[in-house]
């Protein structure tokens, strides 16, 4: 594929993610008032500080979480979990791009199933394990 069709479909695969990374901006923009930072790498907006922070250990189903992705957005705790999770999280952002609006409802799906059927709905998430496998 040409440079030119590269391009087009890389615009795709963010304007596909956009409603997530629109979520994920909305909640990173409001984390600033509370101390947060920002930072863009590549094509990912990236938050981190004392908002973020507070959401991640706030918000439902991630509470606890070092960093967090929606869309072409991350948000974690400290600068020191935005480096160590960037690997993992920069998995997510493809994932969202795959799959689009449909990510997070098919995320949860699996994380319902998993957590009804006695598995871990975090670890053995088959998203998960793609990012953390793929980000060894």
């Amino acid at each position: 594929m040409n440079r030119l069709g590269r391009r087009l479909l890389a615009g795709l695969a963010v304007f596909w993610a956009s409603p997530w990374t629109l979520f994920g901006l909305t909640i990173g923009l409001l984390t600033l008032l509370g101390g947060g930072r920002v930072q863009r790498v590549g094509r990912v907006i990236e938050f981190w500080g004392a908002g973020p922070a507070f959401f991640l250990r706030t918000f439902p189903l991630i509470r606890g979480a070092s960093a967090v992705t929606f869309g072409h957005t991350v948000l974690a705790r400290d600068w020191e979990c935005l480096e160590s999770s960037r690997p993992h999280e920069l998995v997510h952002v493809r994932q969202y791009e795959r799959w689009g609006p449909g990510f997070v409802p098919v995320y949860l799906f699996w994380w319902a199933a998993l957590w009804l059927a006695g598995k871990h709905p975090y670890f053995d998430n088959p998203f998960e394990r793609e990012a953390f496998e793929k980000s060894k």
